[in-house]
């Protein structure tokens, strides 16, 4: 990585937010609903705003679609904070996407994992070296899946210079200290655990101090008020909104697969935000889900106003 941190380098180190990407009730793009709420995403003033990743459900996105959310994102938000664009899937895959985001106006790329392909340590270096070499944006790298990256293999995909950071959303800590100690830090790390505020303390220990943060899409005064906490080793705030909110939304989310991104979506319609649908393979919230969401959005609401920060 250069010496001198790009604009993408240096916003990581605060909130990062990840918008949902609205659909039609018919199933298509809603690119109006999308501006709307990436309006209210920008109101919370987080370090970057990163569309089409998981939350942003790419692997139901088209090549057009992914290209249109983008360019949308890049256009509205309009330089305020960095957009970065999620590409995936196979190495050629993955580079199109990278090539159309930076088309579209993008300021950097999350790479998530190779979908269903499993290779050794030197077939993802492989795999990254390739993307980050097709693109002059810079990249992030994201731990989950079906990437999990040795040490080794981090210490060399850390010597190009536009991969800036290391996303994990797998949770080793182990590993990741391994990780650490390997790469003497070169690679800032980011927390991207599901519901990460869960994990914010156990990341800090690790010098990961930004976190992606799921609530922010939907409950944006909690999420701010959890960071501000975090920030300012305000230890009673966290525990109550924990408490009061992100174990049970956890708790929620582990009942169903895919809920991580239902939930989001079920949670802006709860709120009078209404996101539309999820695209399959995801499913839609169970109506006993959504009243047990809305209690757990009214518990943490709730809990601002016994709070410093509200």
């Amino acid at each position: 990585m250069s010496a001198t941190p790009t604009r993408v380098a240096a916003s990581l180190s605060g909130l990062l937010a990840f918008p949902v990407t609205p659909f039609t009730e018919s199933g298509d793009v809603d690119l109006s609903r999308f501006r709307t709420h990436l309006t209210d995403v920008l109101a919370a003033k987080p370090a970057a705003i990163f569309v089409a990743c998981g939350t942003g459900e790419l692997a139901s996105l088209t090549g057009t679609e992914h290209q249109a959310v983008v360019k949308a994102a890049a256009e509205h938000v309009a330089g305020a904070v960095p957009v970065l664009a999620g590409i995936g899937g196979g190495t050629r895959t993955a580079v199109e996407f990278a090539r159309a985001a930076r088309a579209a106006g993008a300021d950097g790329l999350l790479a998530l994992p190779p979908y269903l392909q499993v290779g050794p340590p030197a077939g993802l270096v492989s795999h990254y070296r390739e993307v980050a070499a097709a693109t002059e944006l810079d990249v992030i790298l994201y731990q989950r899946g079906t990437a999990v990256f040795t040490p080794d293999a981090v210490v060399e995909l850390a010597e190009v210079d536009n991969i800036v950071a290391l996303k994990d959303g797998h949770g080793d800590m182990e590993l990741l200290q391994l990780i650490q100690t390997a790469t003497g830090g070169r690679l800032p790390l980011l927390n991207g655990m599901p519901t990460a505020e869960v994990f914010a303390r156990s990341y800090a220990g690790l010098g990961a101090r930004a976190y992606s943060s799921a609530a922010l899409a939907f409950v944006p005064e909690v999420a701010v008020a959890f960071f501000e906490a975090f920030e300012n080793g305000d230890d009673a705030t966290q525990q109550l909104l924990l408490r009061e909110f992100y174990a049970p939304l956890a708790e929620l989310r582990r009942t169903t697969p895919g809920y991580a991104v239902s939930l989001v979506k079920a949670g802006l319609d709860i709120r009078g935000r209404t996101a539309g649908p999820v695209r399959s393979p995801l499913a839609q919230v169970t109506p006993e889900h959504r009243e047990q969401l809305a209690r757990i959005i009214d518990r943490g609401l709730a809990a601002l106003s016994a709070t410093p920060v509200a």
